[in-house]
């Protein structure tokens, strides 16, 4: 398993975080930081994104009815929160907001820095999609984005912005009592029931779950008749992909294993909870991209990925280095001196090598980026190829 991040998470949210041979971040007593008298004076902002088009975002709920929350039974059918990025057309207007302040005091909260960072600081962080922009014509590829088990699907902001920018519709999902606090409708805030009830070794249950709520997510968004999104004529059912941080990359893996809709997947830093089977993925491509740390489960699955695959890893790199979380910290002036990755070189790589995937495998465009080393990241390592 990658060992968890003592270097860019840590300084963002005063954390250490420790692998116990899950792959989940615990947390671990917090380490100091700014009073919050001082960063509640930073304002956060995301860089904005280095593509064509602008970006727009609409909020999606979604219930399925075929199936019970497999967390909390008594609670009804499963629901996501989705969040839906797509090329926009140029305009004004106010950007969406990061997440809501009570996401963003859950997320504090959990990691015992309530006194420390306040929750507007990060709800408060400026982001590049404007909510309800007028969209682009044509037909695009779609990428399904899953976040790192405890955390919300805004710390993939940065990438689904990017890749919007890009030519992409990006559906980012929040998986309901997986994360510390997650808004729904109704003024409820869902939080980590799933941490209470997984057993030590369990954890392969959540990307069985969550390949479940992304075929539900691709059923609803291409459906023929009254489709969940309100722009899903956008969307090229052809070209799906699908990649994630964390256990949301282990899901990415099992979601191809069940879903053949999904042409291509990529894993940011996660263990494979559920082993690749012995038949593959039936010949499409795979992508890991790792900190450089053993990861037994990496080295058990390589053989067994049977498409074009790569195996990249970022010298200097942790575990949270292909989220937000990196830019956030450097902005707020947490990044500790020893950090060997800044939050520009975090972002750059992450969006870079994203990009150029899934512009090879879903619009057939080789940016080359993926061929070898590259003089201009010289951070990344191409482990092994195939």
């Amino acid at each position: 398993m990658h060992r968890l991040p003592r270097g860019t998470a840590a300084a963002l949210l005063g954390l250490s975080l420790a692998l116990l041979g899950t792959g989940v971040a615990h947390a671990a007593p917090a380490a100091p930081v700014a009073p919050a008298s001082e960063t509640a004076r930073v304002r956060l902002e995301l860089p904005a994104p280095t593509g064509a088009y602008a970006v727009g975002r609409d909020t999606l709920h979604l219930v399925d009815t075929s199936r019970p929350d497999p967390w909390v039974p008594e609670a009804g059918p499963r629901e996501l929160m989705v969040s839906m990025y797509y090329p926009a057309r140029p305009g004004g207007g106010r950007t969406a907001p990061y997440m809501t302040r009570a996401e963003a005091q859950a997320f504090i909260d959990d990691r015992e820095l309530t006194d420390k960072v306040p929750a507007q600081t990060l709800s408060g962080t400026r982001t590049n999609a404007r909510p309800g922009a007028a969209p682009v014509r044509g037909k695009h590829p779609l990428v399904v984005l899953s976040p790192g088990f405890t955390v919300n699907r805004s710390t993939l902001t940065l990438l689904a912005e990017e890749l919007a920018s890009q030519g992409y519709v990006v559906a980012a999902v929040d998986h309901a009592y997986e994360t510390v606090g997650t808004a729904f409708p109704g003024g409820r805030l869902l939080t980590c029931v799933a941490c209470e009830k997984i057993q030590p070794g369990g954890y392969g249950v959540v990307p069985q779950g969550r390949a479940k709520d992304v075929s539900f997510l691709l059923d609803r968004l291409l459906a023929d008749h009254r489709p969940a999104w309100r722009h899903a004529r956008m969307i090229d059912e052809t070209r799906i992909g699908m990649a994630g941080h964390s256990i949301g990359g282990a899901s990415a893996m099992s979601t191809m294993v069940r879903d053949r809709r999904v042409l291509a997947g990529a894993n940011m830093d996660g263990s494979f909870m559920e082993p690749v089977p012995a038949e593959g993925l039936g010949g499409r491509p795979f992508m890991m991209l790792g900190t450089g740390d053993d990861d037994r489960s990496w080295v058990r699955d390589w053989p067994l990925l049977d498409g074009w695959k790569r195996w990249l890893n970022v010298k200097g790199s942790d575990h949270f280095t292909f989220t937000d979380t990196p830019v956030l910290a450097d902005q707020l002036g947490l990044l500790p001196p020893e950090e060997e990755l800044s939050g520009k070189r975090s972002q750059e790589i992450t969006r870079a090598y994203m990009t150029a995937f899934f512009d090879l495998h879903l619009k057939g465009v080789d940016r080359k980026l993926l061929d070898g080393p590259s003089p201009q990241h010289p951070e990344v390592v191409f482990h092994a190829t195939g």
